[in-house]
């Protein structure tokens, strides 16, 4: 009678599947969570970190069994495969994030006046100690701006004052950003700042926005800064987000003035 070896299963492989599926179903936790406001941002901050150590467990367990069963005929081909697939999908937006990080400069506040950017004054009287503090910027950081976002300027348009910021509040409405703190209107004024919070795409990080409005006779200049509460490194997010913006409101008025997009005007 002959006898049959049964292949064996290869631990490794099992536990590569375990990791991976597990390190997704903790990032789509976690992002909820934090959407949702049930988890602070510190911690998810530190939860992300775990994610990142599962996928990466979760490829190096896979890599150990590979040889077993490529070489050996250890069963856990299936697992194998499905562990390196979750795991790579779980890491795409931390690599993703990476590769911005590489490209992008060390910057987490941006402002389209280098020399005396928009004051947040809500956000000064209520970050916490491990938030970013509102400091000004050093000129080696100003340098790093205008040489990394010659986009990032200011606009003077060609409307009257009020106007301006009946637009300005029109398109923050559409975007969901609520003005916060003391609250004056614009009638009277020389000048106004808005202040606003919002937040990141996916995982909902909170941003302090401020856009300035500054009376010039028959014209309006409008100045915005956008700084992340959180991480030493915004991955390029603040500057996005005022180019995007002053762009449609460069849409908007034009409309209303039936005239070109606003003049940019770059800083020295």
């Amino acid at each position: 009678m002959r006898a049959y070896l049964e292949p064996r299963t290869s631990r490794a492989a099992s536990w590569s599947r375990r990791a991976a599926v597990f390190s997704a179903v903790l990032l789509v936790m976690v992002g909820l969570s934090h959407r949702y406001g049930l988890l602070e941002t510190p911690a998810s901050l530190g939860a992300l970190a775990l994610v990142a150590v599962l996928a990466v467990a979760a490829l190096l367990l896979a890599a150990i069994s590979f040889r077993r069963v490529w070489y050996e005929g250890d069963r856990g081909g299936g697992e194998l495969t499905l562990g390196v697939l979750v795991a790579l999908l779980v890491l795409t937006p931390f690599l993703v994030s990476a590769y911005r990080g590489a490209v992008y400069p060390a910057l987490h506040d941006i402002s389209t006046d280098l020399d005396d950017p928009p004051s947040l004054a809500v956000a000064a009287r209520t970050r916490g100690p491990d938030m970013n503090p509102l400091a000004a910027m050093t000129p080696q950081q100003r340098r790093l701006q205008a040489q990394s976002y010659p986009q990032v300027t200011g606009r003077r348009y060609e409307l009257s004052f009020d106007r301006t910021f009946d637009t300005v509040m029109a398109l923050m409405e559409r975007k969901g950003w609520k003005p916060i703190g003391p609250w004056l209107e614009a009638g009277g004024q020389s000048e106004i700042t808005i202040d606003t919070v919002t937040y990141t795409t996916i995982l909902a990080f909170p941003v302090d926005v401020a856009i300035r409005l500054i009376n010039e006779g028959d014209t309006t200049y409008v100045d915005m800064r956008s700084a992340s509460r959180y991480g030493r490194h915004d991955l390029g997010d603040n500057a996005a987000r005022i180019v995007a913006f002053l762009a449609e409101l460069d849409i908007e008025i034009a409309a209303q003035a039936g005239a070109a997009p606003a003049e940019e005007t770059p800083e020295e």
